[in-house]
C-alpha cells in the first residue's frame, strides 16, 4: 500500500500503517519515531499516558522491519494501565501497586504484539478501573472529563499519538471515554477477548474494550484479539436498525442536544422505533447486585490491607461495595439477567441493532469524575456487544456519540454494519471530529 513518510497522522488509519509496513513503503520504526513524536508534545495538554516508554517501542519496531510483518504492522498501540506488560510497569492506576512489573504480557496484549503491534506505552486509568480519575483532560476541553476508566486510551486516540489502544469495560468504561473525546469504542461480549493478564474488578461484568479512531480498524484490531479473522467480512446488506431512547422518567436524562443528533442519525439510517420492554428497569438495580458482591471480593486486599493508600474516592467507593454485597442480591441479579437475555426480542424486533446514546450528552465540566454511565450499565450486565460511533459535535464544542448494540454473539455483524453506517453518517457530515489545537507532526 502507497503512503508517503509525510503522511497525515490526524487521517491515517492502522489499515493503511499496516499495509504500507507490509509493502515496505513505510517502515515501523520510521511510523513509531512520528506518532512517539506526537505523544510528548501532547502529553502536557492531555497527560494521557502514565508510562511512555520510547526506547521499547523503538526496539519493537525493529523486531517488525526485521521479521514477519502480520494484520497490525507497525501500527502504534497504547495500552490502558490495568492490562500486564512484561516490559513496562502496571500500577492499575494506583499507588499501591506502583512500580509492579508483571513479568509477562496479558493475553490481549500479547496477541497484538504478536501481530505486529508496536506498543509506546501504557495510558492513564481511573484507580482500579472504577471511580477516582487519573489526570487525563478532553483533548476537545481540558475544563471537561475524558470519562473513564479508560480516559487515557480514548484521549491518546484523540490527540493522534497512537492508532489503537485498549480499554476495558465494567460498566461503561470504554465506549463512554470514546463517546466523550470523540473516538470509536467497542465493548465485545464477555469472554470473546481473554481477560488473562487484566486488572479484575467484576468476573461477570469485565471485558477487554477495543479503542480505535473508526470502525474499520476497531474491526482490525478486535479480529486479531479475539481470534476471530471473520469479523472482518463486510455486511452483505444495510442493517434493520432500531431507536431506542429509554423512558426520561425513569432516571435516564438525556440532553436535548444528544437526543437531537441521535434522532437525525436515525432518520439518515432509516431506523425504525423500539419499544422500552416490560423489563428493563429492573436491570440497573440487577447491575448494581452483580457489581456489588463481585468488587468487593476483586479489591478485597487492596480495602483491607492498603487502604491508607488509595484515594478517598477509592477508598469510599470500596466500603460502599462491601456495605452492599450479598450473595442472595448477587444472585437474584444474575437470574434478573438471564431472564431479559431470553427475552431480547422485546427489545430488538426484527431489528439488527439498536441506536441509543452512548452517554447522557457531552462530556460534562470538572475533573473530579467521569461522568455517567447509565446509558452503558445494562447492555454491559446482559452482555451485548455495543459500539460507540461520534456523530460530530455538540453545542457546547465538544464530542457526540451513538452507541450501536447488538444481539448477543454479533460481534461480527455489529462491526459490519458500523462500519456501514459510519460511511453513510460522515457523508452527512456527522463523523470524528478534531480537537481544536491538535498540531499533528
Amino acid at each position: 500500500m502507497s503512503l508517503p513518510p509525510d503522511f497525515d497522522i490526524a487521517a491515517v488509519t492502522a489499515r493503511q500503517i499496516a499495509g504500507a509496513v507490509r509493502s515496505g513503503a513505510l517502515t515501523a520504526l520510521s511510523v513509531t519515531e512520528r506518532f512517539l513524536e506526537q505523544a510528548r508534545n501532547s502529553q502536557p495538554r492531555v497527560e494521557a499516558f502514565r508510562h511512555l516508554d520510547p526506547e521499547s517501542a523503538r526496539r519493537a519496531a525493529r523486531q517488525v522491519d526485521a521479521g514477519s510483518k502480520g494484520e497490525l504492522a507497525g501500527v502504534p498501540l497504547g495500552i490502558k494501565d490495568v492490562f500486564d506488560t512484561a516490559d513496562m510497569p502496571t500500577a492499575h492506576g494506583s499507588a499501591v501497586h506502583a512500580g509492579h512489573r508483571p513479568g509477562r504480557d496479558a493475553a490481549a496484549v500479547h496477541l497484538a504484539r504478536r501481530a505486529g503491534a508496536v506498543v509506546l506505552g501504557k495510558t492513564v486509568t481511573t484507580e482500579f478501573a472504577a471511580l477516582s480519575p487519573g489526570p487525563t483532560r478532553n483533548p476537545h476541553g481540558p475544563d471537561h472529563t475524558p470519562g473513564g476508566s479508560s480516559s487515557g486510551s480514548a484521549a491518546a486516540l484523540a490527540v493522534s499519538a497512537c492508532l489503537l489502544a485498549f480499554g476495558t469495560q465494567t460498566s461503561g468504561s470504554t465506549i463512554r471515554p470514546a463517546a466523550f473525546c470523540g473516538v470509536v469504542g467497542l465493548k465485545v461480549g464477555p469472554g470473546v477477548i481473554d481477560r488473562t493478564g487484566v486488572k479484575a474488578l467484576s468476573e461477570s461484568l469485565d471485558v477487554v474494550g477495543i479503542m480505535a479512531r473508526d470502525a474499520g480498524d476497531a474491526a482490525l484490531f478486535a479480529a486479531v484479539c479475539a481470534r476471530r479473522p471473520d469479523w472482518l467480512t463486510p455486511a452483505p446488506a444495510p442493517a434493520r436498525a432500531a431507536l431506542f431512547l429509554p423512558d426520561q422518567s425513569q432516571g435516564l436524562p438525556v440532553e436535548a442536544a444528544c437526543a437531537e443528533r441521535l434522532a437525525r442519525v436515525a432518520r439518515i439510517l432509516g431506523a425504525d422505533t423500539a419499544r422500552q420492554p416490560a423489563w428493563w428497569d429492573g436491570l440497573g438495580p440487577a447491575q448494581d447486585q452483580v457489581f456489588a458482591w463481585e468488587a468487593s471480593a476483586a479489591l478485597a486486599w487492596e480495602r483491607d490491607c492498603r487502604a491508607d493508600r488509595v484515594t478517598p474516592i477509592t477508598r469510599a467507593f470500596m466500603q460502599r461495595q462491601r456495605e452492599m454485597a450479598s450473595p442472595d442480591a448477587h444472585a437474584r441479579g444474575l437470574a434478573m439477567r438471564d431472564a431479559c437475555l431470553a427475552d431480547l426480542d422485546a427489545l430488538f424486533g426484527a431489528a439488527d441493532v439498536l441506536l441509543t446514546p452512548a452517554a447522557p450528552g457531552e462530556a460534562p465540566p470538572g475533573l473530579g469524575s467521569t461522568g455517567s454511565a447509565d446509558y452503558n450499565v445494562r447492555w454491559t450486565l446482559l452482555g451485548l456487544p455495543s459500539l460507540t460511533l461520534p456523530v460530530g459535535l455538540g453545542p457546547r464544542g465538544l464530542p457526540l456519540g451513538v452507541q450501536v448494540v447488538a444481539r448477543r454473539g454479533r460481534e461480527a455483524q455489529l462491526l459490519a454494519h458500523a462500519a456501514a453506517m459510519e460511511g453513510r453518517l460522515a457523508a452527512e457530515g456527522l463523523g470524528r471530529p478534531h480537537p481544536p489545537g491538535l498540531v499533528a507532526t
